[in-house]
Protein backbone atom coordinates (compact mmCIF):
# COMPACT_ATOMS: atom_id res chain seq x y z
CA UNK A 1 0.00 0.00 0.00
CA UNK A 2 2.80 2.40 0.83
CA UNK A 3 4.59 1.62 -2.42
CA UNK A 4 1.38 2.27 -4.39
CA UNK A 5 0.79 5.62 -2.66
CA UNK A 6 4.44 6.61 -3.17
CA UNK A 7 4.31 5.82 -6.90
CA UNK A 8 0.82 7.37 -7.57
CA UNK A 9 0.95 10.24 -5.13
CA UNK A 10 -0.17 12.95 -7.55
CA UNK A 11 -3.08 10.94 -8.96
CA UNK A 12 -4.37 10.24 -5.45
CA UNK A 13 -3.80 13.88 -4.43
CA UNK A 14 -5.81 15.22 -7.43
CA UNK A 15 -8.58 12.72 -6.77
CA UNK A 16 -8.79 13.73 -3.12
CA UNK A 17 -8.90 17.43 -4.09
CA UNK A 18 -11.67 16.78 -6.61
CA UNK A 19 -13.78 14.88 -4.08
CA UNK A 20 -13.16 17.57 -1.48
CA UNK A 21 -14.29 20.28 -3.92
CA UNK A 22 -17.46 18.36 -4.78
CA UNK A 23 -18.27 17.68 -1.13
CA UNK A 24 -17.59 21.32 -0.25
CA UNK A 25 -19.89 22.56 -3.03
CA UNK A 26 -22.68 20.25 -1.90
CA UNK A 27 -22.28 21.24 1.75
CA UNK A 28 -22.25 24.96 0.83
CA UNK A 29 -25.37 24.59 -1.25
CA UNK A 30 -27.12 22.76 1.60
CA UNK A 31 -26.14 25.45 4.11
CA UNK A 32 -27.32 28.25 1.84
CA UNK A 33 -30.61 26.57 1.23
CA UNK A 34 -31.09 25.84 4.93
CA UNK A 35 -30.28 29.35 6.18
CA UNK A 36 -32.33 31.25 3.56
CA UNK A 37 -35.89 32.08 4.75
CA UNK A 38 -38.62 31.88 2.14
CA UNK A 39 -40.27 35.26 1.28
CA UNK A 40 -43.77 35.90 2.38
CA UNK A 41 -45.05 37.40 -0.79
CA UNK A 42 -43.09 36.25 -3.77
CA UNK A 43 -40.63 33.34 -3.70
CA UNK A 44 -37.23 34.22 -4.99
CA UNK A 45 -35.44 31.86 -7.35
CA UNK A 46 -32.91 29.63 -5.57
CA UNK A 47 -29.47 29.69 -7.03
CA UNK A 48 -27.79 26.33 -6.57
CA UNK A 49 -25.11 24.33 -8.24
CA UNK A 50 -26.39 21.09 -9.67
CA UNK A 51 -23.82 18.35 -9.87
CA UNK A 52 -24.63 15.60 -12.30
CA UNK A 53 -23.87 12.07 -11.16
CA UNK A 54 -22.50 11.27 -14.60
CA UNK A 55 -19.82 13.91 -14.12
CA UNK A 56 -18.84 12.22 -10.85
CA UNK A 57 -18.72 8.81 -12.51
CA UNK A 58 -16.67 10.22 -15.38
CA UNK A 59 -14.20 11.75 -12.92
CA UNK A 60 -13.91 8.42 -11.08
CA UNK A 61 -13.37 6.55 -14.34
CA UNK A 62 -10.71 9.05 -15.44
CA UNK A 63 -8.97 8.64 -12.08
CA UNK A 64 -9.10 4.85 -12.32
CA UNK A 65 -7.76 4.97 -15.87
CA UNK A 66 -4.87 7.18 -14.79
CA UNK A 67 -4.08 4.83 -11.90
CA UNK A 68 -4.18 1.85 -14.27
CA UNK A 69 -1.86 3.66 -16.67
CA UNK A 70 0.56 4.40 -13.84
CA UNK A 71 0.54 0.73 -12.79
CA UNK A 72 1.08 -0.35 -16.41
CA UNK A 73 4.00 2.04 -16.79
CA UNK A 74 5.55 0.73 -13.56
CA UNK A 75 5.14 -2.87 -14.70
CA UNK A 76 6.66 -1.98 -18.10
CA UNK A 77 9.64 -0.38 -16.36
CA UNK A 78 10.12 -3.51 -14.17
CA UNK A 79 9.87 -5.75 -17.26
CA UNK A 80 12.45 -3.57 -19.07
CA UNK A 81 14.82 -3.85 -16.09
CA UNK A 82 14.37 -7.64 -16.00
CA UNK A 83 14.97 -7.89 -19.76
CA UNK A 84 18.12 -5.76 -19.46
CA UNK A 85 19.39 -7.98 -16.63
CA UNK A 86 18.66 -11.12 -18.69
CA UNK A 87 20.44 -9.59 -21.68
CA UNK A 88 23.47 -8.78 -19.54
CA UNK A 89 23.51 -12.32 -18.16
CA UNK A 90 23.22 -13.79 -21.69
CA UNK A 91 26.04 -11.54 -22.87
CA UNK A 92 28.21 -12.68 -19.95
CA UNK A 93 27.51 -16.32 -20.89
CA UNK A 94 28.38 -15.61 -24.54
CA UNK A 95 31.61 -13.88 -23.50
CA UNK A 96 32.54 -16.87 -21.32
CA UNK A 97 31.84 -19.28 -24.19
CA UNK A 98 33.87 -17.11 -26.55
CA UNK A 99 36.74 -17.08 -24.06
CA UNK A 100 36.57 -20.88 -23.80
CA UNK A 101 36.55 -21.18 -27.62
CA UNK A 102 39.52 -18.81 -27.91
CA UNK A 103 41.42 -20.82 -25.28
CA UNK A 104 40.57 -24.02 -27.14
CA UNK A 105 41.74 -22.55 -30.44
CA UNK A 106 44.89 -21.31 -28.75
CA UNK A 107 45.56 -24.81 -27.40
CA UNK A 108 44.95 -26.30 -30.89
CA UNK A 109 47.29 -23.72 -32.43
CA UNK A 110 49.96 -24.54 -29.89
CA UNK A 111 49.57 -28.26 -30.60
CA UNK A 112 49.78 -27.61 -34.37
CA UNK A 113 52.90 -25.50 -33.90
CA UNK A 114 54.50 -28.26 -31.81
CA UNK A 115 53.65 -30.87 -34.48
CA UNK A 116 54.99 -28.58 -37.22
CA UNK A 117 58.22 -28.08 -35.26
CA UNK A 118 58.60 -31.85 -34.83
CA UNK A 119 57.95 -32.39 -38.54
CA UNK A 120 60.52 -29.72 -39.47
CA UNK A 121 63.08 -31.33 -37.14
CA UNK A 122 62.42 -34.74 -38.70
CA UNK A 123 62.68 -33.26 -42.20
CA UNK A 124 65.95 -31.57 -41.26
CA UNK A 125 67.35 -34.87 -40.03
CA UNK A 126 66.24 -36.64 -43.22
CA UNK A 127 67.75 -33.83 -45.33
CA UNK A 128 71.05 -34.15 -43.49
CA UNK A 129 71.03 -37.89 -44.05
CA UNK A 130 70.11 -37.36 -47.72
CA UNK A 131 72.95 -34.88 -48.13
CA UNK A 132 75.42 -37.36 -46.66
CA UNK A 133 74.07 -40.14 -48.91
CA UNK A 134 74.19 -37.83 -51.98
CA UNK A 135 77.81 -36.95 -51.27
CA UNK A 136 78.65 -40.58 -50.90
CA UNK A 137 76.87 -41.48 -54.12
CA UNK A 138 78.65 -38.63 -55.93
CA UNK A 139 82.01 -39.86 -54.74
CA UNK A 140 81.05 -43.39 -55.82
CA UNK A 141 80.14 -42.17 -59.31
CA UNK A 142 83.39 -40.29 -59.60
CA UNK A 143 85.31 -43.37 -58.54
CA UNK A 144 83.46 -45.49 -61.07
CA UNK A 145 84.22 -42.92 -63.79
CA UNK A 146 87.89 -42.99 -62.84
CA UNK A 147 87.86 -46.77 -62.93
CA UNK A 148 86.20 -46.77 -66.34
CA UNK A 149 88.70 -44.28 -67.67
CA UNK A 150 91.53 -46.40 -66.34
CA UNK A 151 90.02 -49.69 -67.45
CA UNK A 152 93.08 -50.30 -69.45
CA UNK A 153 95.20 -50.01 -66.36
CA UNK A 154 96.43 -52.93 -64.47
CA UNK A 155 94.29 -55.21 -62.30
CA UNK A 156 95.86 -53.60 -59.29
CA UNK A 157 94.39 -50.24 -60.22
CA UNK A 158 90.97 -51.86 -60.69
CA UNK A 159 91.20 -53.44 -57.23
CA UNK A 160 92.25 -50.10 -55.84
CA UNK A 161 89.26 -48.47 -57.48
CA UNK A 162 86.96 -51.12 -56.05
CA UNK A 163 88.51 -50.64 -52.62
CA UNK A 164 88.02 -46.89 -52.96
CA UNK A 165 84.38 -47.42 -53.80
CA UNK A 166 83.97 -49.71 -50.80
CA UNK A 167 85.68 -47.12 -48.62
CA UNK A 168 83.35 -44.42 -49.94
CA UNK A 169 80.34 -46.58 -49.17
CA UNK A 170 81.72 -47.29 -45.69
CA UNK A 171 82.32 -43.57 -45.22
CA UNK A 172 78.74 -42.81 -46.20
CA UNK A 173 77.45 -45.47 -43.81
CA UNK A 174 79.74 -44.16 -41.08
CA UNK A 175 78.52 -40.61 -41.70
CA UNK A 176 74.92 -41.75 -41.51
CA UNK A 177 75.63 -43.71 -38.32
CA UNK A 178 77.51 -40.75 -36.88
CA UNK A 179 74.58 -38.45 -37.62
CA UNK A 180 72.16 -40.89 -36.02
CA UNK A 181 74.55 -41.31 -33.10
CA UNK A 182 74.81 -37.54 -32.65
CA UNK A 183 71.02 -37.20 -32.67
CA UNK A 184 70.63 -40.05 -30.17
CA UNK A 185 73.38 -38.54 -28.02
CA UNK A 186 71.61 -35.17 -28.03
CA UNK A 187 68.34 -36.80 -27.08
CA UNK A 188 70.06 -38.81 -24.34
CA UNK A 189 71.78 -35.64 -23.07
CA UNK A 190 68.47 -33.77 -22.97
CA UNK A 191 66.80 -36.69 -21.20
CA UNK A 192 69.72 -36.91 -18.77
CA UNK A 193 69.52 -33.19 -18.05
CA UNK A 194 65.77 -33.43 -17.47
CA UNK A 195 66.27 -36.41 -15.17
CA UNK A 196 69.03 -34.57 -13.30
CA UNK A 197 66.78 -31.51 -12.96
CA UNK A 198 63.97 -33.70 -11.63
CA UNK A 199 66.35 -35.38 -9.20
CA UNK A 200 67.70 -32.01 -8.07
CA UNK A 201 64.18 -30.66 -7.55
CA UNK A 202 63.17 -33.80 -5.68
CA UNK A 203 66.31 -33.55 -3.52
CA UNK A 204 65.56 -29.88 -2.88
CA UNK A 205 61.99 -30.68 -1.83
CA UNK A 206 63.19 -33.55 0.33
CA UNK A 207 65.84 -31.31 1.95
CA UNK A 208 63.21 -28.63 2.62
CA UNK A 209 60.87 -31.25 4.10
CA UNK A 210 63.69 -32.65 6.25
CA UNK A 211 64.63 -29.14 7.40
CA UNK A 212 61.03 -28.36 8.26
CA UNK A 213 60.69 -31.67 10.11
CA UNK A 214 63.95 -31.03 11.98
CA UNK A 215 62.83 -27.52 12.88
CA UNK A 216 59.46 -28.79 14.08
CA UNK A 217 61.20 -31.51 16.10
CA UNK A 218 63.58 -28.94 17.61
CA UNK A 219 60.68 -26.64 18.49
CA UNK A 220 58.77 -29.54 20.02
CA UNK A 221 61.83 -30.69 21.95
CA UNK A 222 62.45 -27.14 23.21
CA UNK A 223 58.81 -26.85 24.27
CA UNK A 224 58.94 -30.18 26.06
CA UNK A 225 62.23 -29.21 27.75
CA UNK A 226 60.68 -25.89 28.80
CA UNK A 227 57.64 -27.68 30.20
CA UNK A 228 59.86 -30.11 32.07
CA UNK A 229 61.97 -27.24 33.45
CA UNK A 230 58.88 -25.29 34.47
CA UNK A 231 57.40 -28.36 36.15
CA UNK A 232 60.70 -28.96 37.95
CA UNK A 233 60.86 -25.32 39.05
CA UNK A 234 57.28 -25.46 40.30
CA UNK A 235 57.97 -28.70 42.14
CA UNK A 236 61.17 -27.27 43.66
CA UNK A 237 59.39 -24.06 44.68
CA UNK A 238 56.54 -26.05 46.20
CA UNK A 239 58.96 -28.29 48.04
CA UNK A 240 60.94 -25.28 49.31
CA UNK A 241 57.73 -23.56 50.42
CA UNK A 242 56.60 -26.71 52.23
CA UNK A 243 60.02 -27.01 53.85
CA UNK A 244 59.93 -23.34 54.99
CA UNK A 245 56.40 -23.80 56.30
CA UNK A 246 57.48 -26.92 58.20
CA UNK A 247 60.48 -25.12 59.64
CA UNK A 248 58.32 -22.15 60.60
CA UNK A 249 55.82 -24.44 62.30
CA UNK A 250 58.59 -26.23 64.15
CA UNK A 251 60.16 -22.90 65.17
CA UNK A 252 56.79 -21.55 66.35
CA UNK A 253 56.13 -24.76 68.27
CA UNK A 254 59.57 -24.60 69.88
CA UNK A 255 59.01 -20.94 70.74
CA UNK A 256 55.62 -21.71 72.27
CA UNK A 257 57.10 -24.59 74.24
CA UNK A 258 59.93 -22.38 75.42
CA UNK A 259 57.46 -19.65 76.40
CA UNK A 260 55.31 -22.14 78.23
CA UNK A 261 58.30 -23.57 80.03
CA UNK A 262 59.57 -20.12 80.87
CA UNK A 263 56.15 -18.96 82.05
CA UNK A 264 55.75 -22.09 84.15
CA UNK A 265 59.16 -21.56 85.67
CA UNK A 266 58.46 -17.88 86.36
CA UNK A 267 54.99 -18.47 87.77
CA UNK A 268 56.22 -21.19 90.07
CA UNK A 269 59.17 -19.08 91.23
CA UNK A 270 59.42 -16.15 93.63
CA UNK A 271 59.31 -13.47 90.91
CA UNK A 272 55.53 -13.79 90.49
CA UNK A 273 54.86 -13.52 94.21
CA UNK A 274 57.05 -10.44 94.49
CA UNK A 275 55.32 -8.87 91.44
CA UNK A 276 51.83 -9.50 92.88
CA UNK A 277 53.00 -8.09 96.22
CA UNK A 278 54.24 -4.92 94.50
CA UNK A 279 50.91 -4.52 92.70
CA UNK A 280 48.94 -5.03 95.94
CA UNK A 281 51.13 -2.59 97.89
CA UNK A 282 50.84 0.02 95.14
CA UNK A 283 47.04 -0.21 95.14
CA UNK A 284 46.75 -0.31 98.96
CA UNK A 285 48.96 2.78 99.14
CA UNK A 286 46.53 4.60 96.85
CA UNK A 287 43.46 3.41 98.80
CA UNK A 288 41.49 5.93 100.87
CA UNK A 289 39.65 4.03 103.57
CA UNK A 290 35.98 5.02 103.84
CA UNK A 291 34.37 5.41 107.28
CA UNK A 292 32.10 2.41 106.65
CA UNK A 293 34.98 0.04 106.00
CA UNK A 294 35.04 -2.70 108.61
CA UNK A 295 37.98 -4.57 110.02
CA UNK A 296 38.85 -7.75 108.12
CA UNK A 297 37.95 -6.38 104.67
CA UNK A 298 38.59 -9.08 102.05
CA UNK A 299 37.84 -8.52 98.32
CA UNK A 300 38.74 -9.95 94.91
CA UNK A 301 39.51 -7.29 92.26
CA UNK A 302 39.65 -7.87 88.46
CA UNK A 303 42.02 -5.45 86.71
CA UNK A 304 42.64 -4.77 83.01
CA UNK A 305 45.90 -3.06 82.03
CA UNK A 306 47.93 -2.16 78.93
CA UNK A 307 51.62 -2.82 78.33
CA UNK A 308 53.32 -0.19 80.46
CA UNK A 309 50.93 -0.59 83.42
CA UNK A 310 48.12 1.83 82.36
CA UNK A 311 44.85 0.68 83.96
CA UNK A 312 41.85 0.52 81.63
CA UNK A 313 39.42 -1.29 83.93
CA UNK A 314 38.89 -2.21 87.59
CA UNK A 315 35.97 -4.11 89.10
CA UNK A 316 35.42 -5.69 92.56
CA UNK A 317 34.00 -9.18 91.96
CA UNK A 318 33.71 -10.51 95.55
CA UNK A 319 33.87 -8.47 98.73
CA UNK A 320 32.60 -8.56 102.36
CA UNK A 321 32.36 -4.76 102.49
CA UNK A 322 29.61 -2.38 101.51
CA UNK A 323 29.22 -0.37 98.32
CA UNK A 324 31.38 2.48 99.59
CA UNK A 325 34.21 0.05 100.30
CA UNK A 326 33.88 -1.49 96.86
CA UNK A 327 33.97 1.90 95.15
CA UNK A 328 36.96 3.02 97.20
CA UNK A 329 38.92 -0.09 96.12
CA UNK A 330 38.14 0.49 92.42
CA UNK A 331 39.17 4.17 92.77
CA UNK A 332 42.40 3.07 94.41
CA UNK A 333 43.23 0.86 91.41
CA UNK A 334 42.73 3.77 88.98
CA UNK A 335 44.83 6.10 91.21
CA UNK A 336 47.64 3.53 91.28
CA UNK A 337 47.90 3.62 87.45
CA UNK A 338 50.39 3.12 85.89
CA UNK A 339 51.03 -0.12 87.73
CA UNK A 340 54.58 -1.45 88.27
CA UNK A 341 56.07 -3.36 85.34
CA UNK A 342 56.83 -7.05 85.91
CA UNK A 343 60.46 -8.07 86.41
CA UNK A 344 60.05 -10.50 83.49
CA UNK A 345 57.85 -9.84 80.40
CA UNK A 346 56.45 -13.36 80.76
CA UNK A 347 54.68 -12.28 83.96
CA UNK A 348 52.69 -9.55 82.22
CA UNK A 349 48.97 -10.26 82.13
CA UNK A 350 46.50 -7.94 80.48
CA UNK A 351 43.71 -9.26 82.71
CA UNK A 352 44.51 -10.44 86.22
CA UNK A 353 42.72 -10.86 89.58
CA UNK A 354 44.32 -10.13 92.96
CA UNK A 355 43.14 -10.33 96.58
CA UNK A 356 42.73 -6.99 98.40
CA UNK A 357 43.16 -7.37 102.21
CA UNK A 358 44.38 -4.05 103.63
CA UNK A 359 44.73 -5.31 107.17
CA UNK A 360 47.35 -7.94 106.29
Amino acid sequence: MREFLREHFWAVFVSVLLHAALVGAMVLAALISARRTPPTLQPLPIEAVVVDSQVLHAAHRAQDERAAQEVARARAADDAKAAAAAAEQAKAVEDANAAVEVAKQSDDAKAAQAAKAAEEARSAEEADAAKVSAAAQQRLVEAQKAAAQKATAAQKLTAAAAAAASAAAATAAAATAAAQKVTAAQKAALARKAAEADLAEEAKREAAANAAAAKAAAVKQAAEAKQVAEAKNIADAKKAAEERARQDREAELRRQLADEEHRSAIESGPLRDSYIARLRNRIQAAWIKPPSASVGLDCLVAVTQLPGGEVTGARVTQCNGDAAARQSIENAVYRASPLPEPPDPALFERNFVFRFKPNE
